[in-house]
């Protein structure tokens, strides 16, 4: 096909003009290397393209099949120019970042409004899934950057870390008060209470498994859920214990709608490390800018 390229531009715009003398002109070819061109390309393709008249030339039934391929291809390819025109005139770029949604909602958005009103023209994808599929995306290159819990292993990756996060468990008042009243004064919230978590799936909660496996702490939840904010929520509804992230509550601890659960002696969740992954192989300039604003 590439060898007929040139060919195929100069039976469009004959077919176009219905001549070959005003191809010619806009082709700045001589008529002569025309004429050969379009013998040459229906010897090549075993069919003839035009019929020749007093007039000039029309296509053939084979031929107007041909051209309507070729309008198609040609019409993608200057729209595939004018767009890459556009990129450069406006500097568009492209940044596709991978999270969960819990952080794509509380960490993610205020770093991508600050990033958009200096780059309005960058075009960004996001992809929520749970870190692991963020991970996996990443090490893919199907994803430009990944925004999650810092990984054990970093597999030559480089990150950027933007806060540690706090696992704790949290109940309304009222809650708690209820459990003393039925339990009296001597209750265990762990025990006692409705535990709410994040399904086994999820790798916050695997975790949290991990960091109380082996403990005397045995948490019996009647509620799994693979989404934090309805953890939250059914939280502040009186609906029972939930295990979330203490800096997304903040508000709630503040004002005291929600209240922190101590765990048992002995026993406490470390914290965790919420990091920005990337390739520094596969940076492109608008991830660059990206990087840049994350390291003010």
């Amino acid at each position: 096909m590439e060898q007929h390229l040139s060919q195929y531009r100069i039976f469009f715009e004959v077919a176009k003009a219905g001549s070959i003398s005003k191809a010619a002109k806009l082709l700045y070819i001589s008529q002569p290397a025309i004429s050969k061109s379009i013998l040459r390309l229906e010897e090549s393709l075993e069919i003839a393209l035009f019929v020749r008249t007093s007039k000039g030339v029309s296509l053939t039934t084979e031929g107007q099949i041909f051209y309507e391929y070729l309008q198609n291809a040609f019409s993608a390819i200057e729209a595939g120019e004018n767009h890459l025109t556009k990129i450069k005139q406006f500097n568009i770029g492209k940044i596709t970042i991978g999270t969960s949604n819990t952080l794509c909602k509380y960490i993610l958005l205020p770093y991508l409004n600050n990033f958009m009103k200096k780059n309005p023209n960058t075009m960004v994808s996001i992809f929520t899934q749970s870190s692991d599929e963020t991970n996996f995306l990443l090490s893919e290159g199907k994803i430009d950057i990944g925004l999650v819990a810092k990984p054990a292993k970093t597999h030559n990756m480089s990150y950027i870390s933007i806060l540690k996060i706090h696992d704790v468990f949290v109940a309304t008042p009222d809650y708690l008060n209820n459990l003393k009243k039925i339990f009296n004064n001597n209750f265990d919230p762990f025990r006692d209470g409705n535990i709410m978590m994040l399904d086994k799936n999820n790798a916050t909660r695997k975790y949290i498994d991990s960091c109380i496996e082996g403990s005397k702490l045995q948490l019996k939840q009647s509620i799994e859920t693979g989404n934090m904010e309805l953890l939250i929520e059914f939280a502040k509804t009186g609906v029972g214990i939930a295990c979330v992230i203490k800096e997304f509550i903040q508000k709630e601890l503040e004002e005291g709608t929600l209240v922190e659960i101590e765990m048992p002696e002995g026993l406490s969740i470390p914290k965790r490390e919420i990091v920005f992954l990337y390739d520094e192989k596969n940076i492109n300039p608008s991830l660059a800018n990206f990087i840049s604003m994350l390291k003010v």
